[in-house]
């Protein structure tokens, strides 16, 4: 929490050099509204809600941007960002990439669910965009240590389209079979990043 208090004052004065208070405060408003489903210290309040502090910027800026557009659908996130200009978009990305990724304490999956989870990540080439540590990169998400519930429920939406910001997602969950997401999940939220923060 203290973090993140540090954190929305280093934006505020940021955006006030700016001689913009206004925006300054309104922006301050959005994050509060941002940790109200994320969690104030980064822990998110459900399972299926995405871990955003220290979150690749450009991620959460092409989220967020989807989510205006109806390129990618959720009824809370959609409503939240009809309202955000770019230059809101762009801030708090800006604000929630810079935080530390909080550690959520997720369980080691075991051994044959990790060699499953291996294996399938091998054929479909996960580390190809999501990098060796799937620490992800600028507009590519950080998988790492993210809720296993989110990213079960984020490869199941690909798989039926559901989610349909992204098509190639889409191609690589159909060539995993469903059996296969659940050991993905638990593999990847046990992850750390080494030389990162948190879990």
């Amino acid at each position: 929490m203290r973090q993140a208090v540090i954190g929305l004052g280093l934006l505020v004065a940021a955006i006030s050099t700016v001689n913009n208070p206004a925006f300054a405060d309104d922006i301050a408003d959005k994050i509060q509204l941002c940790s109200g489903c994320h969690g104030e210290s980064g822990i998110p309040q459900q399972k299926t809600t995405p871990v955003i502090w220290g979150q690749n910027q450009g991620y959460i800026y092409v989220q967020l941007r989807d989510f205006k557009a109806g390129a990618r659908k959720n009824d809370q996130m959609s409503a939240i960002a009809a309202d955000l200009s770019k230059d809101d978009m762009k801030a708090l990305a800006a604000h929630f990439s810079g935080l530390k990724w909080p550690n959520l304490q997720q369980p080691s999956p075991s051994k044959d669910v990790t060699k499953h989870a291996l294996t399938v990540i091998g054929s479909i080439g996960c580390t190809s965009c999501h990098l060796e540590q799937y620490q992800g990169n600028s507009t590519t998400p950080r998988l790492a240590g993210q809720q296993a519930a989110y990213l079960l429920k984020t490869m199941t939406d690909f798989r039926d389209h559901s989610r349909a910001n992204n098509p190639g997602m889409s191609d690589l969950m159909n060539a995993a079979q469903p059996a296969d997401l659940d050991p993905i999940a638990q593999y990847l939220a046990s992850l750390t990043v080494i030389g990162g923060d948190g879990q």
